[in-house]
């Protein structure tokens, strides 16, 4: 009696379902959008400023750049502006601490109105200023045409981008290592040094390059608190359109390429740390 064996057949794979054709952000049709509309907007503007500012040549850039007037006013931008980031810096992370980590009654208020200098015309934030530190100052501060009143309207309208960029990662921080190390008897000083701030110290860094490169050409805010007082007051912005009205269209083209140079290099050394700061905590 012979035994028949029958040798099993493979099934055949079932079909992969067809799936539609998914829009690729990095499409051809959305980079050249996206192309088309960055030089629009930023390319183009940029490299015409950058054209007049340069019509004279180089020589004619730099004498214009390095003038009395041109030097007083960028360096009085550049320090108002690196101070403004160091208080925005302190202030902004305390802010951000305080609406993420307590819970106190308006809370929802004070988280709404940290977004109002983005929303708030700046011209009119100069005036409420004028209004409260001005000649007629209902509290009796006087700050009008000072160095403080530039810095407290400037860090009035740059407050929100430290608190903006710090929230979010605080929000995101696991809570569990600092309960650890608070059972273990570290100190609450210890713990934010050690645990919280090395987390925290990308998106302050970000912030601080956005707080100052908006300061270093903020104009509204510092028209009336400011005096526009040259030497004392006058912030490159206000210096640009003193050269606007006294029809000398290149060299108020040479400081605005100079503020330019200066936010790029701010933003570019920031840009750099905080990827480094990033790379030190994944290892």
């Amino acid at each position: 009696m012979s035994t028949t064996t029958t040798t099993p057949t493979s099934t055949p794979p079932a079909p992969e379902p067809v799936r539609g054709r998914r829009w690729r952000a990095d499409s051809p049709l959305s980079l050249g959008v996206a192309g088309l509309w960055l030089s629009l907007i930023v390319l183009l503007p940029l490299a015409a400023i950058a054209t007049d500012a340069f019509k004279d040549g180089f020589g004619g850039f730099w004498d214009a750049i390095t003038t009395a007037g041109a030097l007083d006013s960028l360096r009085i931008t550049v320090l108002f502006s690196l101070a403004v980031a160091l208080i925005n810096v302190l202030f902004g992370t305390i802010i951000a601490w305080v609406l993420v980590r307590d819970d106190f009654w308006g809370k929802g208020f004070v988280n709404a109105i940290i977004d109002l200098p983005f929303a708030l015309p700046t011209i009119v934030a100069s005036l409420v200023l004028l209004s409260l530190y001005g000649p007629n100052s209902p509290i009796g501060i006087h700050l009008a045409a000072t160095e403080p009143g530039v810095i407290i309207a400037l860090t009035f309208v740059t407050l929100p981008f430290v608190v903006r960029q710090v929230q979010p990662v605080l929000m995101e921080l696991d809570t569990d290592v600092e309960e650890a190390a608070a059972v273990l008897g570290a100190r609450n000083g210890l713990i934010f040094l050690k645990i919280v701030l090395p987390s925290l110290v990308p998106a302050i860094l970000t912030g601080a390059g956005l707080a100052f490169t908006r300061a270093i050409g903020e104009f509204g805010s510092v028209v009336l608190i400011g005096g526009n007082i040259p030497d004392k007051t006058q912030v490159a912005s206000q210096y640009i359109q003193q050269q606007i009205e006294v029809d000398a269209p290149v060299d108020a083209a040479a400081v605005s390429v100079a503020l330019l140079l200066i936010a790029f290099v701010v933003l570019l050394v920031l840009r750099v740390g905080s990827g480094l700061s990033r790379r030190r905590e994944e290892v």
